[in-house]
């Protein structure tokens, strides 16, 4: 794909359920250290591609120790000459490997269907290899929300706030709406951190005092678990409500 746009980012993420008290209260103290972005509020959507039975979601869900995932990416609502970004999203013992290429969906639809053969870089031949394991992948769940992001200057620290995180399971492209079912309790986000190394005693303070604790939180597979509950006949319980929140400590060191 010689329009290909390729990029490698290797880090830790760190992610952190937020009410809605703990999100005013971190908005206003992380600008004592960190800077909004130049994009300001962002609308980002994401199509998650799998296989028929839902390999990869399910997979992710048992929280092993290695976990990836195809998606499409676009900022904003995509018309004809948006920008999307085809990524390939693995962690492995926590750390976390991202390869994207950007391309239209027309690409990317043909590129599912010549199963990747239509180049010959590092990522042509990755996504090669992708399509090769799981033989058929098709798109399952459209994931969208309200980013936020924040960035330290001459440092490698980002932060993200992720504002109505929400789903659709029908009109599964990224040009139709931003609309979905959300996944959150009205005003709770989701903050990630993303470092290269460990994160700074300065944050690790602020956590501690907001009490915001380390969470594993899945946009698309609580997406996935709300779907096969509703397909059950069964009410979907919130991670708070079932108490699956696990609390890992605050993060001073990765």
């Amino acid at each position: 794909m010689s329009e290909a746009t390729i990029n490698v980012m290797k880090r830790t993420e760190l992610k952190y359920r937020l009410s809605k008290e703990q999100v005013a209260y971190f908005e206003k103290v992380i600008l004592e250290h960190m800077e909004v972005d130049a994009y300001g509020l962002t609308s980002i959507a994401s199509l998650y591609y799998d296989t028929p039975d839902f390999r990869l979601i399910n997979r992710s869900l048992e929280k092993p120790h290695f976990k990836e995932k195809l998606r499409l990416r676009s900022y904003g609502l995509a018309k004809e000459n948006t920008p999307l970004f085809l990524e390939v999203k693995r962690k492995y013992d926590g750390i976390v490997y991202k390869r994207r290429t950007k391309l239209s969906q027309a690409n990317m639809d043909e590129y599912i269907a010549h199963n990747g053969g239509l180049g010959n870089s590092q990522i042509d031949r990755e996504l090669q290899a992708f399509l090769k394991n799981y033989k058929v992948l098709e798109p399952k769940y459209l994931i969208i929300y309200d980013r936020v992001a924040y960035f330290e200057k001459g440092g490698d620290l980002r932060i993200t706030i992720d504002h109505n995180p929400r789903y659709r399971t029908d009109d599964l492209n990224l040009h139709t709406s931003m609309e979905g079912t959300p996944l959150l309790e009205e005003g709770e986000a989701i903050l990630e951190v993303k470092v290269q190394n460990s994160i700074p005693l300065w944050l690790g303070e602020i956590l501690t005092k907001g009490k915001i604790y380390q969470s594993s939180f899945s946009k698309v597979g609580t997406a996935h678990q709300k779907e096969m509950r509703k397909r059950q006949g069964l009410p979907f319980l919130s991670p708070s409500k079932q108490n699956q929140q696990r609390r890992y400590g605050y993060g001073f060191s990765i």
